[in-house]
C-alpha cells in the first residue's frame, strides 16, 4: 500500500497559497485493508475512506470509463492493479494531476527544486504551473461535463493563467455534442456558486460564454445585451469588496424575469432569490433616496422589510455600492442605515399600549407606530444635515 498527495493540496503548495484542504490517493490498497485500518468508507460511486484521526479523505486509485451522457455517467474500477498515474490520468487539468509522496513538503514553493524531485507528474503539470496554463490532461476530459463548469471556476481563481486553445477547443466541442445539456441543476449551481467568490468571478462567465456553455446552461443571461459588461463590472467590485454569495448574485442578476430564470434553472437558494428579489424591485429607489424626506425614507425601509430583517438590507445597500461603481463610499449606504437604526430605535411595545390605552386599535396602532418611527427617522436625518451625506 503506497500513500500520496494529489490535487489541489500539491498545487496550491507549489503555489505558495494556503492548503485548506488535503486530499490523499491510496495505490495497492482494497476496501477491507483500508477497513481493517480503521478507515471509514463514505459515499456509494466511489471507493472513499475518512482517516480515522484526521478524517480527511482517502481514495483508492481507480480508473472511469464512460457509460453514457452527463457526469455520472461512468463505471469506475478501483483495484489494488490501478497505478498511480492511471488514477492521476482521469483528472481534468495538468495542475490538478501532481501527486507527491505522504510525507512532503515544501519551503519554497516553485523555486524548492529539490523538493520538487520527489513528484510524480507523468503529464506536465509543473510545467503549466510556472507558464501558468490552464490545459486538460487527456481526451478523457470530454467524459464529464461538470469539468466545463470546473476550468471556468479555475480560470476565475486562477486569473493571471491562460486557458490552453486545445482546452478551450474540447470545451467547445463537449458544448456542440450534447454533453452541457445533461448537466444536473444542483451540480451547476454547486460550480457557478464556488466561481462567483473567487477573485475574478466575471472571468469564469467570459469562459463559459466563450465555449458556448452560458447558452446551454442559463440562455437567459447570453449575450451581450443581457449581462455583459452591465452585470460583470459590479460584480467584479463585489470580488473586490469581499462581499457575500448573495450579494454577488444579486449584483449578476438584473429585472425579475431574468431572476426568475436564472432561480428555476439553477435551483438557488431561496435567501439568494430573496436578496435578489429585493434589488430587481427596490435598486433604483435606493440610488435615489438622498433625496427622499422621512416619510419616504421609512416607506422604502419597509418595503425592503429592513426593520424585521437589517442584515439583509445591509447587503442590498452593498450590492447597490457595487452597482454604483464608486471607489470608495457610496453616500446612500450610512444615510439609510442611520435611519434604520433610528426606526428600530422606536420602542414599538410602549407606543402600542400607550395607543390602545387611548382607544386605539388594529389600524391605528399600526398608524402610531408609523408616526413614531418616522418622527425618530426625520430627528436622525436633520441631526445629519438632511442626510447630506
Amino acid at each position: 500500500m503506497q500513500i500520496y498527495q494529489v490535487g489541489g493540496a500539491v498545487r496550491d503548495r507549489l503555489l505558495g497559497l494556503p492548503v485548506q484542504d488535503r486530499d490523499w490517493v491510496v495505490v495497492g490498497a482494497t476496501p477491507e485493508q483500508m477497513a481493517a485500518r480503521g478507515f471509514a468508507p463514505v459515499g456509494r460511486d466511489f471507493p472513499v475512506f475518512l482517516h480515522p484521526d484526521t478524517h480527511e479523505e482517502y481514495a483508492l486509485a481507480r480508473t472511469e470509463r464512460k457509460s453514457g451522457r452527463g457526469y455520472r455517467g461512468f463505471v469506475v474500477q478501483a483495484s489494488p492493479e490501478v497505478t498511480l498515474e492511471q488514477d492521476l490520468a482521469r483528472r481534468d487539468l495538468t495542475i490538478n494531476a501532481i501527486a507527491a509522496p505522504q510525507d512532503w513538503t515544501l519551503l519554497d514553493g516553485l523555486n524548492d527544486a529539490g523538493k520538487e524531485a520527489a513528484l510524480i507528474d507523468p503529464f506536465g503539470g509543473l510545467r503549466d504551473l510556472r507558464a501558468k496554463v490552464l490545459r486538460h490532461v487527456s481526451e478523457a476530459f470530454r467524459e464529464d461535463p461538470v469539468r466545463i463548469l470546473r476550468v471556468a471556476r479555475f480560470a476565475a481563481r486562477f486569473h493571471d493563467f491562460a486557458l490552453a486553445p486545445e482546452t478551450l477547443a474540447l470545451m467547445r466541442a463537449m458544448v456542440q455534442e450534447g454533453e452541457a445539456a445533461h448537466l444536473v441543476p444542483e451540480r451547476v449551481w454547486q460550480e457557478l456558486a464556488r466561481g462567483l467568490m473567487q477573485a475574478h468571478p466575471a472571468r469564469m462567465l467570459e469562459v463559459l460564454r466563450d465555449c458556448g456553455a452560458l447558452a446551454v446552461i442559463l440562455p437567459q443571461a447570453d449575450g451581450p445585451w443581457r449581462i455583459w459588461p452591465r452585470a460583470l463590472a459590479p460584480l467584479e467590485r463585489a470580488a473586490r469588496l469581499h462581499a457575500p454569495l448573495s450579494v454577488r448574485f444579486a449584483c449578476l442578476v438584473r429585472g425579475l424575469a431574468l431572476l426568475g430564470a436564472i432561480c428555476e434553472r439553477w435551483r438557488v437558494p431561496m435567501e439568494l432569490r430573496a436578496l435578489a428579489g429585493l434589488l430587481a424591485r427596490e435598486r433604483q429607489a435606493i440610488h435615489d433616496s438622498g433625496a427622499l424626506d422621512a416619510a419616504g425614507v421609512l416607506s422604502l425601509l419597509t418595503r425592503c422589510d429592513a426593520i424585521r430583517k437589517p442584515e439583509r438590507f445591509a447587503q442590498a445597500l452593498l450590492a447597490c455600492q457595487c452597482d454604483a461603481l464608486l471607489a470608495d463610499a457610496y453616500p446612500v449606504q450610512p444615510r439609510l442605515l442611520g435611519a434604520l437604526a433610528a426606526a428600530r430605535s422606536v420602542e414599538t411595545a410602549r407606543i402600542a399600549q400607550t395607543a390602545q390605552a387611548q382607544g386605539a386599535q388594529g389600524l391605528a396602532v399600526g398608524q402610531a407606530i408609523a408616526h413614531a418611527r418616522t418622527q425618530a427617522v426625520a430627528q436622525w436625518l436633520q441631526g445629519h444635515n438632511g442626510g447630506g451625506l
